[in-house]
């Protein structure tokens, strides 16, 4: 929960948050109720894993969602030139 409002009382980051948001959902996550943009429990388990270690039952940290979510807004700036 304090990732989500280490984001939320930034506004500039709200756009890189709800591209990566839908890059993460679950494919046709609309046609489940609830619809609800959330991730494949297998994927967010792998990629927990693969950030943090253990067997991928973490939850980022604020820090790093920002740190990511700058990351990630910068990328798509460098793909457009």
């Amino acid at each position: 929960m304090a990732a989500v409002t280490g984001v939320v009382v930034r506004p500039w980051l709200w756009p890189a948050a709800t591209v990566q948001v839908l890059r993460l959902a679950r494919p046709g996550w609309w046609h489940r109720w609830p619809p609800v943009p959330r991730p494949d429990p297998a994927l967010w388990r792998f990629r927990m894993e693969t950030a943090y270690g253990g067997d991928g039952d973490a939850f980022p940290e604020a820090p790093d969602v920002r740190s990511f979510l700058h990351w990630s807004r910068d990328m798509r700036h460098w793909r457009r030139l």
